[in-house]
């Protein structure tokens, strides 16, 4: 079968590239007979053009890359087709389709959703105030979409409040999303992850979150769940049907 590159964008922080590698064995555990390849845009390895490179050198004639990306941002509209670019004109014989990035995607949501809840949130307590935190973009597009995620997670709920913030890029940092939330009424703090893995952005989301409320309920990040998994081979599927998928909107 044509091999799933899933590519990630890799960090320093070494629970990240083991937290993608543990979801590529769920996704493995569904579908046995698909040959599923991890790779990295940058900081951990093996990095996408080295893995090309692998799948063209054990004799593959097709694959496809999928963006383990949850919206599309820099490293979606960029550094995942230069890659394939680059590894396409050392191997014109390869022919690389390209998915589309996990978001949006009703299996993210309910994704985050879950961790919430798990992580002790009450969709019923109305002095809750919940921040559902991402990296943050300077693509806005990418950030709308986390925005759009808290909108509809105070729809269902009678939270004080539901607010993104951003660890890097965007507003509202964390300091101005409790500030936010406190003027609605929130009295205790939860914050929920829009991310697929732990690292270093996250962790930052934490201590300010820890540093500027009293005890906050911490949602752990999305890749666990088993509706991620389900998502990549959707995604995996869908690029079969097409030559190739664009990333750009």
């Amino acid at each position: 079968m044509t091999p799933l590159i899933a590519v990630a964008h890799g960090s320093r922080d070494p629970r990240s590239a083991a937290t993608i590698h543990g979801l590529l064995d769920v996704v493995r555990a569904l579908r046995p007979e698909l040959d599923v390849r991890a790779a990295f845009l940058d900081l951990s390895e093996p990095l996408l053009g080295d893995v090309l490179d692998a799948v063209r050198d054990d004799g593959h004639r097709d694959a496809v890359v999928l963006p383990l990306l949850l919206g599309r941002a820099f490293h979606a509209r960029v550094d995942v087709p230069a890659a394939v670019t680059d590894a396409q004109r050392r191997h014109p014989d390869l022919r690389v389709r390209v998915g589309d990035v996990l978001g949006p995607d009703p299996r993210l949501d309910e994704a985050a959703w879950r961790r919430l809840l798990e992580a002790g949130a009450d969709p019923s307590d109305p002095d809750l105030g919940v921040l559902l935190a991402g990296a943050g973009s300077s693509h806005a597009p990418a950030n709308r979409l986390v925005d759009e995620v808290a909108a509809r997670w105070q729809s269902r709920t009678s939270w004080a409040g539901a607010v993104a913030t951003f660890a890097a890029a965007a507003s509202p940092d964390v300091p101005a999303a409790l500030e936010l939330l406190r003027d609605r009424g929130a009295r205790r703090i939860a914050v929920g992850s829009w991310f697929l893995a732990p690292g270093l952005l996250p962790d930052r989301i934490i201590e300010l979150a820890r540093g500027n409320a009293d005890s906050p309920l911490i949602a752990g990040p999305m890749a666990n769940d088993p509706g991620v998994a389900d998502l990549i081979l959707h995604r995996y599927e869908l690029a079969m049907t097409q030559d190739r998928l664009p990333i750009a909107v």
